[in-house]
């Protein structure tokens, strides 16, 4: 969805096969650096309610091949950057028991299969989903696509690569911003008057409310 996901539990699960196609799955998480010795890790929960992340079963990395199973979870404290500590949280991963095994999984982002995660509420959009959308003006013309979704603590913002140039530019992902969004049709329209660079203010009202990947 454009901002989080739901929180939802479900049991463990095993791995799907390598090579399932990304689209059925969700990025519920990143794996951060190692915590002390004994193979904890820092984990960055990208869900609704942050410690929801535990109740989703084995996570897996994105071709399905690896999957972990939360076997603790605690806050970091404030040891993320500012305003986004309560996303972060040192977790005990099965099977890793030292310092070594969990530097190995540094920046390793984690996903649930699409299946075991709510339907998204009206206005609410899986970041897989939007991920690779058509973006038009309201004329109908394209400018670009979606690339990848940010925030960074003020709201979230659509990357978008031009169809003109190798630039890509941050547009706010709010309902002012961006007035009609069709997964269904491939495409979102973007308002004729949105100011397409990184934190156009006057978009920073009415924030949309998308997933992560």
């Amino acid at each position: 969805m454009g901002k989080r996901v739901e929180p939802v539990s479900s049991s463990a699960a095993p791995a799907a096969p390598q090579g399932k196609p990304a689209k059925n799955r969700v990025c519920v998480a990143r794996i951060g650096a190692p915590h002390g010795t004994r193979g904890e890790v820092r984990l960055w929960s990208f869900t609704a309610q942050p410690q929801a992340v535990a109740g989703y079963g084995a996570l897996e990395t994105k071709d399905g091949a690896r999957a972990f199973e939360i076997e603790a979870l605690r806050p970091a404290g404030s040891a993320g950057p500012a305003g986004l500590a309560g996303d972060c949280f040192i977790a005990r991963l099965k099977g890793v028991t030292d310092r070594s095994a969990a530097e190995l999984l540094r920046n390793l982002f984690l996903y649930v299969p699409r299946e075991r995660l709510p339907a998204p509420q009206p206005d609410e959009f899986y970041h897989a989903d939007l991920i690779g959308l058509a973006v038009e003006d309201s004329r109908g013309k394209t400018i670009g696509s979606v690339v990848a979704i940010h925030n960074f603590g003020a709201g979230d913002l659509l990357e978008i690569a031009l169809d003109e140039g190798s630039d890509t530019i941050m547009l706010p992902f709010t309902a002012a911003a961006v007035p009609q969004v069709e997964v269904a049709t491939g495409r979102i329209v973007i308002d004729a008057g949105a100011s397409l660079i990184e934190g156009a203010e006057q978009h920073r009202t009415r924030p949309r409310k998308p997933t992560r990947e």
